[in-house]
């Protein structure tokens, strides 16, 4: 279960300080990481991308980036190091997070993780002077509020391929020292129902932006080996 987290001010956290590295060992034992839309390109260059629901009893879908073959496994975390070409930009951001804030859905909160390994109060970059925000502070927010805008556009994708009902649940096989392995329920677009689209959903498709990214999923997918790769590789 994720640590809570707590609304950023500079009345609790005046003291608080981030240290200047990752949180990759809270990756350790994810299988899947969040990913925005604008990060299939890369994301899918180096890893599977793949939709979940987040909440099994509800229809809503998020894309995600699949980095093990089983329950709490990243193939790409070894020995204390992320050994994987892409890292998915949720892990930049960690301790923060951005929510719009209760009764007020137009104005957002930092929200911060009190637990993390990367909060200090004796070495990092100070978050507050006093009861200004530091400019280390005003750029993680930016970075922030950004990030959260493209989870907005994220959203609106999948809401859009999860109406036109292209996802659909499908199993990957891989191969591992002769062992087929198969990987169940993941949601994947399914090219049969894409290609049968009526033109106009096509044309909407396109207009939108969302080819590219329905592509770079599609083609990401033969990553699934580089995964029974990694697993051999580091049981040898």
């Amino acid at each position: 279960m994720a640590a809570p987290m707590k609304a950023l001010n500079s009345t609790e956290h005046s003291k608080v300080k981030i240290k200047n590295e990752l949180n990759l060992e809270g990756t350790k034992n994810q299988q899947v990481l969040p990913l925005l839309v604008h990060e299939f390109g890369k994301a899918g260059s180096a890893m599977p991308v793949i939709f979940i629901r987040p909440n099994k009893d509800e229809k809503g879908v998020q894309p995600a980036a699949l980095l093990g073959l089983k329950p709490d496994e990243n193939l790409f975390f070894s020995e204390g190091k992320w050994v994987g070409e892409y890292l998915p930009a949720v892990v930049t951001h960690h301790p923060f997070a951005m929510l719009p804030t209760k009764g007020d859905e137009n104005r957002l909160q930092m929200l911060i993780q009190e637990e993390s390994s990367l909060v200090s109060e004796t070495e990092g970059e100070a978050l507050f002077d006093g009861e200004e925000q530091t400019e280390y502070l005003k750029k993680r927010m930016e970075a922030l509020s950004n990030y959260f805008n493209s989870m907005q556009v994220t959203r609106e994708f999948c809401n859009f391929i999860s109406e036109k009902e292209l996802l659909i649940e499908q199993t990957l096989t891989v191969e591992i020292n002769g062992e087929k392995v198969q990987l169940n329920g993941l949601l994947l677009v399914d090219e049969k129902k894409l290609s049968e689209l009526p033109d106009e959903d096509f044309l909407e498709l396109r207009k939108r932006g969302y080819l590219a990214p329905i592509f770079a999923h599609l083609s990401s997918l033969h990553h699934a080996n580089k995964l029974a790769k990694l697993k051999a590789d580091q049981a040898a």
